[in-house]
This record gives C-alpha cells, structure tokens and sequence, in this order.
C-alpha cells in the first residue's frame, strides 16, 4: 500500500468515519496540534536515553495522545464507532506523577520560572507550551461537538505534568531556576495582613 493517497491535494482530509473537511477545520487543528505535542514528546524521548527512569511513563502518554487524536477526528454524528482506548485515568495518572516528582525536589513550585534550564528541561517546557497550544484548540472544538470530559482534563494535565518535569530536570542536574513573580495566589497571600497583628 502507497503513503500517498492523492485524496489531500485539494485541501481536504477525511476525519474518522469518512467524512471530508477542510485541512484548517477546527478539528483537524486540534488533533494536528496535539500530534506536534506527540512530536515534541518523542524527542524529548530520544535525548533522554533508552533507559531514563521517564521512559515507560513517556510511552504510556504517547499512546494515549494517539488514542485520544483518533476520538477527536470522530465527529459526534458518526456512525463508525471508535473502538480505540480512550484514557479515562489520564488526569489521574498525571496527578500521581506530579506528586512523586515534586515529593523529591529540593525546593517547592511556587514560582512562574524563564523556559531554559538545560536541554532536556528546555524541551519539557516546549512540550508544555505546545500543549496549552492543543488546549485552546480543544476548547474551540468543545463549542462546536461534544468531547469525552477525559480528554480536556488530561490535556491540563499534561501541562502541569511537564511543567514539573522541566523542575525535576533542573533539581536532578543542580540547574538554579531562573524565576520570574511568585505565582499570583502565593503573591495575595504574600501581602494578606497577619491575622496577630489585625
């Protein structure tokens, strides 16, 4: 079977139970920027190494960002039914991530921090912010069809996922953070009145 199916070259695609919409659909965007995310994630991949401690947690996300792209490129209305996994524990397994990580830093999150650190923290943070990318179009999505509640809350995640990975490289490496402000909730708490002195 040939790569190349001609079928694209005026501008369409054709989304999960065969219907053909523009390149620039809303939807496509979704699932295309997601599938950068899945890019970005297997480089990040390869630069850490075969056996980096990340490795398997890496993989599982890379097959579920594949299995959610294939429900998002299923519009509502379909009558092909998606028989691909859909990751319902994805914001749960993200959550338990964060918390080993951050259990084994030096120094708490309290802080929005410049992208850069090292390499492999450079990359955490390209993949955070190309996520928060696949999120706006999510949400743009979300006006127009339903989606599963698990895929929004997973690509939220995400984002905090490899926010604290990038802190994880850095704290592992003995990398300082180069910070920016407190976070805004730890700024109004900074100048809330002591309660003893009121």
């Amino acid at each position: 079977m040939k790569i190349y199916t001609k079928k694209g070259d005026k501008g369409t695609t054709g989304l999960f139970g065969g219907k053909r919409v523009y390149k620039d659909d809303v939807r496509v965007n979704c699932y295309g920027t997601l599938d950068e995310v899945n890019s970005t994630i297997g480089l990040l991949r390869v630069k850490l190494g075969n056996d980096h401690a990340w490795q398997p947690n890496l993989h599982k996300i890379q097959k579920d960002m594949m299995d959610m792209m294939s429900h998002l490129a299923r519009p509502s209305d379909a009558k092909k039914i998606n028989t691909n996994p859909l990751p319902e524990d994805g914001a749960s397994f993200c959550e338990t991530w964060i918390d080993e990580l951050e259990s084994n830093m030096q120094t708490a999150s309290d802080y929005f921090l410049l992208p850069g650190g090292n390499e492999i923290s450079a990359l955490c943070h390209m993949v955070r912010t190309q996520m928060r990318r696949g999120e706006r179009r999510l949400v743009t999505l979300m006006r127009e069809d339903e989606v599963h509640d698990a895929i929004p809350a997973y690509i939220n995640r995400l984002s905090d996922l490899f926010f604290t990975l990038a802190r994880a490289e850095m704290d592992k490496a003995g990398v300082a953070e180069e910070k920016w402000q407190l976070f805004l909730y730890k700024r109004f708490k900074k100048t809330e009145p002591d309660d003893k002195q009121a």
